[in-house]
């Protein structure tokens, strides 16, 4: 899963406010002193091509058993092409009931598998589908989704599912009605979906909502005949390469008879040839093994694009920053909001152990094993634990306190158990277990809002659970010192608590001895320093604050350094000791790679979004000037500064920023959109409108740009230009509910006033605020 991203606005009319849809993040500062070196050339270690990749069924010549094991796997079963045999739900013609829809799943005469759309009064839509995702398999709420090609080439989820638990379909409304997952039913209109018109994507398109890489292999979104997203992806499971990385070469290495040929690959000029030989998860540290499972299995921001197994994944994407901008998870690492398996980084067992995923997961078929790497007879099998926690199993009633053999005596019961993702809501079951591997703590869990694990047999709310297990187990042990802190708001709310945590759990002395470090807490505790405590280029830090942060700045973790080398940047970068180390640590790690500097820059960014959505453009300024400083030339930065300058009141310094885009990137759409923006708010109805074009014609399917075309034809007059460029619009963005209202305004300018009801009430599905809109729509009803 990933957040939403969001980006430009548009300017509207006076009938029907215009949709805003605002960026992330940009940067200004005057009189800076020391430069930091420009970023380096992208290495040649980074180029990974589609062409690299070999395929399953060339592994399975060698590796027949992992094959085989991999093939009946969930892994290997997690979607595919639309066939009867990877349908969950049958295409059977029996409708999906919303209060102002049909959605019927069908099988066509040709075979293809299509949902038809049927609403009063309004075209019938037919869309095929090319792909299902899941299966259904989840032990804690299975479920299946579909995905269509768009006219932009890209796959899009369509916001009808299937739950195997209720057979039920199912869509997601927490963007429209913040309700979460919700059973189809005619108590729902299909707007309500928030997927509906198509908008997440398959593969990672910064415009929209998206899946990233994560359900396929090889998914990709690049221009390709003539669609400027296309997604490109080799199969909807997720195959060996997902997790080794290309193989080819080591394919081609081997000479195995009767093995399927491969086609000649051609080396893209100045690459470097891709591992030999792909890495097994058994030569790996305990990181770098938790690392290949958490590409998919965890919360990440994304920092570049175009991601394939293979590239350095610390270049293209973030976890730990991940954790900030909405907090999705607790201080102890418990899901917030939604999140994945990423919570085992919060467990006993890996912060004082080494325990990794395949320590309890079989990788190919996906079965449980203990840690000596013996079979067990299911997920609940307590074996799992006893293998390293052998003194558990040998007086189990002892520690348990609950009859031998009993559901209340397994030891994931009460350290893994399933929990409802807060965010789905509880109407549709999907749980998922919960890999932070907890002590159940009754009142600190009812603090936090979650179901403690005894209270999932335990349901009478007068058994005092928390006395019960201080009367069993005593005192519990502690949290660590830095979720302990995190938790409490009265230190995280503290600037100089927080910081006297975190030098304290770094700097061992005779009277604190140090603590097992916990590098996911610490990502949290610097975040919420960052962002809620640190200010723009103050006079002074205390000192014990400035080395902890320079301590950060210096460490192996990517997103620990650039948390530290941002809090720098951000409080003093203008100080000119100050400058010197951060110039000093960004040159270090320019030699490794981008990991740091796009960290750094994001940020910056992420404080200037903030800023803007206080209404504090001046601070936001300053925000992305010191972003710039890092990614001078990165065209999302500099589109988003001139936003904040626009929002500043300042038309020039805003048309210099999204011309410097431009000038950094002459294929960003979203930077001509706002300069035509920009140049609109100067006057430059003309300049406006050559910008508009030009977004167009960098990317033809970009419906903001079509938009703003059609409104500039509207206000000179030009009603059918206007209608034209609209409804063009709306082929790629059907969901555009400021594109529906202009429609019908240019349609009323012409007369058409029985054409006009339509897009109104279009329009009205996606912003039923509108209340112009509204009035327009019942006046025209009244006059039929």
């Amino acid at each position: 899963m990933t957040r939403i991203p969001r980006f430009a606005f548009i300017v509207g009319l006076a009938a029907f406010p215009l949709l805003v849809i605002t960026g992330l993040f940009l940067l200004r500062m005057p009189g800076t002193p020391l430069p930091f070196p420009p970023p380096p050339p992208d290495s040649p270690a980074s180029h990974v091509e589609f062409e690299d990749f070999a395929g399953s069924a060339v592994c399975a010549g060698c590796h027949r058993t992992q094959f085989d094991l991999w093939n009946a796997s969930t892994h290997g079963q997690a979607g595919g092409p639309a066939r009867n045999d990877r349908l969950v739900r049958p295409f059977n013609g029996q409708a999906i009931r919303f209060n102002d829809a049909n959605v019927t799943p069908i099988v066509d005469a040709e075979g293809r598998y299509a949902f038809v759309i049927r609403q009063d009064g309004r075209p019938e839509r037919t869309l095929y589908v090319e792909g299902v995702i899941g299966g259904a398999h989840m032990v804690g709420g299975g479920t299946q989704g579909f995905v269509s090609r768009w006219p932009d080439g890209s796959l899009r989820f369509l916001p009808f599912e299937w739950t195997r638990d209720g057979e039920t379909w199912f869509c997601n409304t927490d963007s429209r009605l913040d309700r979460g997952w919700l059973p189809i039913t005619t108590d729902l209109s299909l707007a309500d979906c928030g997927d509906w018109t198509p908008v997440r994507t398959l593969g990672s398109l910064p415009r929209f909502a998206n899946c990233q890489e994560c359900h396929g292999s090889r998914i990709n979104i690049a221009p390709t005949r003539g669609r400027p997203n296309e997604t490109r992806y080799a199969s909807l499971s997720i195959d060996c390469e997902s997790c080794h990385g290309p193989a080819r070469q080591h394919a081609e290495a081997m000479s195995v008879p009767g093995r399927p040929a491969l086609s000649p690959r051609e080396p893209a000029p100045g690459t470097s040839p891709v591992p030999a030989v792909p890495p097994s998860l058994l030569t790996l540290d305990k990181d770098a093994s938790l690392a290949v499972c958490f590409r998919c299995h965890a919360l990440k921001d994304a920092l570049a694009p175009s991601y394939l197994p293979g590239k350095p994944f610390e270049q293209h994407y973030s976890l730990g920053l991940a954790l900030l901008s909405d907090e999705p998870v607790f201080a102890d690492g418990r899901i917030r909001s939604f999140a994945y398996q990423q919570g085992h980084l919060w467990s006993d067992c890996y912060i004082s152990g080494s325990m990794t995923c395949t320590d309890c997961h079989e990788p190919h078929g996906q079965a449980y094993r203990d840690a000596n790497g013996f079979p067990l007879r299911s997920r609940f099998d307590d074996g799992q634990c006893t293998a390293c926690h052998a003194s558990k199993a040998a007086a189990v009633e002892e520690h348990t306190h609950h009859p031998a053999g009993s559901a209340g005596s397994r030891c994931v019961a009460c350290h893994m158990p399933y929990l409802q993702e807060p965010t789905v809501g509880n109407a549709v079951r999907y749980a998922r277990s919960d890999h932070t591997i907890p002590i159940p703590r009754p009142a600190f869990d009812a603090a936090l809002g979650i179901e403690v694990a005894c209270a999932q047999c335990h349901t009478d709310p007068t058994e005092p659970l928390s006395a019960q297990t201080r009367a069993w187990w005593g005192n519990l042990e502690p949290h660590h010192p830095l979720v302990a802190g995190l938790a409490s708001e009265n230190i995280r709310s503290n600037r100089d608590s927080l910081a006297a945590l975190l030098v304290r759990t770094a700097e061992s002395t005779a009277d604190a001895p140090p603590v097992p470090r916990h590098t996911a807490a610490e990502v949290m505790a610097l975040g919420v320093l960052l962002r809620d405590h640190l200010d723009p280029d103050v006079r002074s830090l205390p000192r014990s604050l400035d080395r902890r942060l320079r301590m950060a700045a210096t460490d192996a973790n990517a997103d620990i350094a650039s948390l530290g080398l941002a809090a720098l940047h951000w409080s003093r970068g203008d100080d000119r000791s100050t400058r010197r180390f951060l110039t000093r640590q960004l040159t270090a790690a320019d030699r490794i790679g981008p990991a740091i500097r796009s960290r750094w820059a994001v940020l910056l960014g992420f404080l200037g979004d903030r800023a803007r959505e206080a209404g504090n453009p001046a601070r936001a300024i300053i925000a992305y000037y010191k972003a710039l400083q890092v990614q001078p030339r990165d065209p999302a930065i500099l589109t988003r500064l001139g936003l904040a300058e626009i929002e500043a009141g300042n038309t020039a310094g805003a048309l210099a920023a999204f011309d410097r885009a431009i000038a950094a990137d002459s294929s960003y759409a979203l930077a001509w959109i706002n300069l035509g923006i920009a140049r609109s708010a100067a006057g430059d109805g003309n300049g406006a409108a050559r910008a508009y074009a030009q977004a167009v014609r960098v990317d033809s399917t970009d419906a903001i740009a079509w938009l703003n075309l059609g409104n500039v034809e509207l206000r000179a007059g030009r009603f059918e230009q206007a209608i034209e460029l609209y409804r063009t619009a709306l082929r790629y963005h059907p969901g555009l509910a400021d594109a529906h209202f202009n429609l019908a305004r240019a349609l009323l300018s012409l007369g058409r006033t029985s054409e006009a009801i339509l897009p109104l009430r279009n329009g009205l599905d996606f912003d039923p605020a509108n209340t112009a809109a509204r009035t327009a729509l019942t006046e025209l009803e009244t006059q039929r």
